[in-house]
């Protein structure tokens, strides 16, 4: 701490280069900030009271392959099952489908039984009468009928892709979820209806979301459910609605391997960048370093002068990425992205994720600076004085 002062001077004598240092590494910091904090929302985030009672049962090949409609009334005769409801998405385009504010999702559901699974849901009472009672029906997440000026009355057109009808569909409600996922949920009946009874899709479902009486019920029931169906036509695969949300975001690839590649990308940058600016900034004072060792400093002392340096410009850098991290993680929250992926509306650099980029600055300041500082501080005061540059 007694050289702490020497150390903050040397830092920015020479101001343009630890600028342009400090501005490379908060970049590369921002980046790597974002990609913890979106690692932390996807796969560390904890799940809600509500969402721990819930699971999934689809078909165990794949979302895309349906089950048929009977298996919900052999489900609910399972022992811990509170209640259940049909989940089946519609796809399907809403006026251009090359505006991303028009992509959000859509799903075919049971009226009757839906407040009872998504209990966390609000919605006013009479709005919740008419989604039981009007056939077309549907309700709207408050703040996708926001983003798009949904109003109560309003007539919804949705054209077909997976299923070759077109909707018109009526809005009745707008409720609030807690998650903020943007979505849209209309009568399956009314999809049954429009398919006719000629399609073989009209008693297929996508999946069924369960809700059991107590969260210690969720695996037992996941295991009772999938050895009900084991050896049937259509196998099932029940999970709870986090791991499903882990499982549905696996289909765009591994994303665990890719975010740690780039991580480490970032990582070797940041430590060539540092590495450079120390290797410079050293041979420039080599002859200063033998001025130092006469006035009485150890080795020691040179060496710890030399890495603070670099602990000082990293850390600035650091903390600079830091927010700028803060803000892109706000920016990609509120993206029409973010709307399909609930796990993307916590993302924020909380205090653990800035403490590790901080940490990791501070790290690779260190080690790419330990070897100009070592050989800075075993030069002799001779070689030190008659080096030329």
């Amino acid at each position: 701490m007694r050289y702490l002062g020497l150390i903050f001077k040397n830092s920015v004598r020479n101001r343009r280069r630890s600028l342009l240092t400090v501005a490379s590494i908060a970049v590369s910091l921002c980046i790597l900030g974002l990609l913890i904090a979106m690692y932390q929302a996807m796969f560390f985030g904890e799940a809600t009271p509500a969402q721990a009672l819930r699971l999934v049962t689809r078909h165990r090949v794949s979302m895309t392959q349906p089950i048929p409609i009977y298996y919900r009334d052999k489900i609910r005769q399972l022992p811990g099952v509170r209640d259940l409801m049909t989940w089946q998405w519609f796809g399907g385009t809403y006026k251009d489908a090359r505006d991303p504010n028009n992509m959000f999702a859509r799903f075919a559901t049971d009226p009757d039984h839906f407040f009872n699974v998504y209990n966390e849901f609000q919605i006013p009472e009479d709005q919740k009468r008419a989604f039981l009672r009007e056939r077309t029906g549907c309700i709207v997440e408050r703040s996708l009928a926001t983003k798009l000026n949904f109003k109560i009355g309003d007539t919804i057109h949705l054209i077909g892709d997976i299923f070759p009808v077109n909707l018109d569909l009526k809005v009745v409600g707008i409720y609030d979820d807690p998650d903020k996922m943007a979505a849209l949920y209309f009568s399956r009946e009314y999809l049954r209806e429009a398919l006719g009874s000629s399609s073989a899709q009209q008693d297929m479902v996508g999946a069924f979301l369960i809700q059991a009486d107590t969260p210690a019920d969720v695996p037992r029931l996941a295991a009772a459910v999938d050895d009900m169906f084991s050896t049937s036509p259509f196998p099932t695969r029940s999970e709870s609605e986090k791991a499903f949300q882990l499982s549905f975001i696996s289909f765009l690839g591994n994303l665990r391997l890719f975010i740690m590649a780039i991580c480490g990308a970032v990582t070797f940058t940041i430590l060539l960048v540092s590495a450079n600016t120390i290797s410079m900034s050293v041979r420039e004072r080599i002859r200063e370093v033998g001025i130092l060792k006469t006035l009485g400093f150890t080795p020691g002392a040179i060496l710890g002068i030399v890495l603070g340096e670099s602990a000082i410009i990293c850390l600035a850098g650091g903390a600079l990425g830091c927010l700028l991290a803060a803000g892109l993680c706000a920016a990609v929250s509120h993206s029409p992205g973010a709307d399909m992926m609930p796990a993307m509306h916590n993302l924020a650099v909380t205090p653990p994720v800035a403490l590790v980029c901080l940490a990791g600055a501070l790290l690779i300041g260190l080690v790419s600076s330990f070897v100009p500082a070592w050989s800075a501080s075993r030069t002799s005061i001779l070689d030190s004085l008659r080096y030329a540059g």
